[in-house]
């Protein structure tokens, strides 16, 4: 892994003057004089996380919601232009992969003072937020507060509270909500793919893989990051100032080139229904049905940033979420967090955006997009280096899998999922691949040191 993370330029490590610097804020921090530890709020993330960024809690509130949801307040320990600040808008945002983690911040911020930890008292952006009794957004406020967290739980703990019937109200109305949410999502032809996620197991030096689903409470909870940053989003706009996460609508022609591809995989998608109810309907548990969802990925590129002040963008809109969206609930692990949540505190206590968040607010788009595809080249490596190295001594084994992709130039080439372990490979045939069928494939080659898995068809 060192080797790896070498060759792509990234660290765990700091430079010193940046661990000196976070050392010094870390016990230094700017504390606002509104206390809200009164509230009882819990973080709910994958076990063992350290870096939490997020604490909720949810009450009725007349036949309505009131959500307070707290947001680590990275501007209490940085301060703009100094080391740790430099240092963080060089990598932009935390890098993930096969259990190792290259942090945004030094640990002692990012999993330590700064992080909103069990029963410490910490810095937060106190987001409430109410909701009437369809989920919908009604007032929003964001303010400094201090806070402090009950508890550290996470997905399953939560889902086997809430199925068994021993969750209090907060986590109870959770559910509540993040079901309004979604049928309010599904209303505006909003769309989230159904996509498993690739997990990499360790236990001492074996590794393995597999791939795992979203269980509710995650939904639920995600639900309530969304709505966060869509609050966040309609603050700025309505300001004529800030930091959005856009994407832009689906080419017509790709989502008929999908049309073609439904009709291929024998999936019925009428004319008159919209792609984003089409992808609802969708079980990626049935293999024809998972290569349709692998292709649906084609129509949520083209994310980005953009930063506006005066005047809105021309299109400020996230077409997935149908709806205008700002990243503001993450900021000890993305760098664009900690500005656009400086934004909404200024605008909610009728101040002046701060000049060091107006001088950045163009450039970040970019910072953000090479932060972004760093990301994405060291996650893609790494799993692809665990799946090279899980799969070396398996060469000439066949396994059973699912032609998720064909190469749309060479009908012979393409894409495998293979169930066990959770492999997602190329694979060639000597004749046109069978898009979206069972197969039985062959492991041709499986090299750690080039970190690539090949198959072909049995």
């Amino acid at each position: 892994m060192a080797a790896l993370q070498d060759e792509l330029g990234v660290t765990t490590e700091f430079p010193a003057e940046v661990q000196r610097a976070a050392d010094e804020a870390a016990h230094n921090p700017r504390l606002p004089e509104l206390d809200r530890t009164d509230i009882e709020l819990v973080t709910i993330d994958p076990p063992g996380a350290t870096d939490l960024d997020q604490a909720l809690h949810i009450e009725r509130d007349g036949t309505g919601y009131l959500v307070h949801y707290a947001i680590a307040d990275v501007a209490a320990f940085v301060t703009p232009g100094d080391p740790v600040d430099v240092e963080a808008h060089r990598r932009g945002e935390t890098l993930y992969g096969a259990g190792s983690r290259v942090p945004l911040h030094p640990p002692v911020l990012s999993e330590g003072a700064a992080s909103l930890l069990e029963g410490q008292v910490r810095p937060a952006l106190l987001w409430s937020i109410k909701l009437d009794q369809t989920g919908e957004g009604a007032d929003v406020d964001v303010r400094r507060a201090l806070v402090r967290s009950r508890a550290q739980l996470d997905y399953e703990t939560v889902q086997r509270q809430v199925d068994d019937g021993t969750a209090g109200e907060s986590l109870g109305l959770l559910r509540e909500i993040g079901m309004l949410r979604k049928k309010r999502e599904a209303a505006r032809g909003g769309v989230s793919l159904p996509l498993p996620e690739q997990d990499v197991d360790i236990d001492g030096d074996r590794w393995s893989l597999k791939f795992r689903s979203m269980i509710p409470a995650e939904e639920w909870n995600a639900q309530i990051s969304l709505l966060t940053g869509m609050a966040a989003a309609s603050l700025m706009v309505y300001a004529r100032v800030g930091l959005l996460r856009t994407l832009p609508p689906p080419d017509p022609a790709d989502v008929q080139r999908l049309h073609r591809t439904a009709k291929a995989l024998r999936i019925e998608w009428p004319a008159e229904q919209l792609y984003p109810d089409f992808i609802r309907a969708l079980d990626p548990n049935l293999p024809h049905h998972a290569a349709m969802v692998l292709a649906c990925t084609r129509l949520l590129r083209g994310s980005g940033y953009i930063g506006f002040d005066g005047e809105v963008p021309a299109q400020p809109e996230h077409s997935a979420l149908a709806s205008e969206y700002a990243h503001v609930t993450a900021p000890l692990r993305r760098l664009a967090d900690r500005y656009a949540g400086e934004v909404c505190v200024a605008l909610c206590a009728g101040e002046e955006v701060p000049g060091w968040v107006l001088e950045q607010l163009h450039d970040l788009p970019m910072t953000m997009q090479k932060a972004s595809r760093r990301a994405n080249a060291y996650e893609n490596a790494v799993l692809n280096l665990v799946e090279a190295t899980v799969l070396k001594d398996q060469v000439g084994s066949v396994f059973a899998g699912v032609v998720v992709a064909v190469d749309h130039d060479d009908k012979k080439k393409g894409d495998v999922v293979v169930e066990e372990p959770a492999i997602e490979a190329s694979v060639t045939a000597t004749q046109a691949l069978p898009l979206g069928s069972e197969v039985q494939v062959r492991l041709v080659e499986a090299d750690p040191e080039r970190r690539t898995v090949r198959f072909e068809l049995a």
